[in-house]
């Protein structure tokens, strides 16, 4: 089981991460499901609304399900497994194009910065985190921001690859399977 929370803007859900999420369920075949819920207000994503849906979602899936989260909506899936401990064990953890909120990257609404994830993310879960080299809505100095913030993690930079990788998530999928 895979789970892609979607980005945030108007539209996101239908019409760009949808594309995504069609390329992650090519790549990976029929051996995987991949759930792909529409988040509370996408248009102005909020974290305490996002957070109730994803530990409402986490509920419903079972340990070794793998998260996926693309843009702001990787940052607020970051911060949901940073802040509270799930109950399942997750096979791993894919973070595509997320905004860093914090020194060096985005400012935060509520102060809550991104800097401390290493110790408070989940034991064990392993993380991998992937930014386009074409990226023109998060800098890509924002992946080298969390890989100092998560030491564990595992960084991956596209060549030629947009916010939205293109549409081409070949490598995530390869990287899911890797796991096993």
């Amino acid at each position: 089981m895979v789970k892609h929370v979607q980005g945030g803007g108007e539209g996101v859900h239908d019409r760009w991460d949808s594309k995504l999420v069609a390329s992650l369920e090519r790549e990976l075949g029929k051996a995987y499901t991949v759930r792909y819920p529409r988040m509370p207000g996408e248009d102005d994503p909020s974290y305490p609304a996002w957070k109730a849906a994803l530990v409402e979602e986490f509920h419903a899936l079972e340990d070794g399900a793998i998260l996926v989260g693309h843009s702001v909506g990787a940052t607020i899936l970051l911060r949901v497994l940073a802040d509270q401990q799930p109950k399942c064990r997750f096979g791993g953890l894919f973070v595509i194009a997320a905004p860093f909120i914090g020194e060096g990257g985005w400012p935060s609404d509520d102060g809550k910065a991104a800097d401390d994830f290493a110790g408070r993310l989940p034991p064990g879960l392993p993380v991998r985190l992937y930014h386009g080299t074409d990226d023109e809505i998060v800098p890509i100095a924002h992946v080298g921001l969390y890989a100092k913030a998560i030491p564990h993690a595992v960084v991956r930079t596209l060549e030629h690859r947009d916010h939205q990788l293109n549409d081409d998530m070949s490598e995530i999928a390869r990287d899911i399977r890797s796991l096993g």
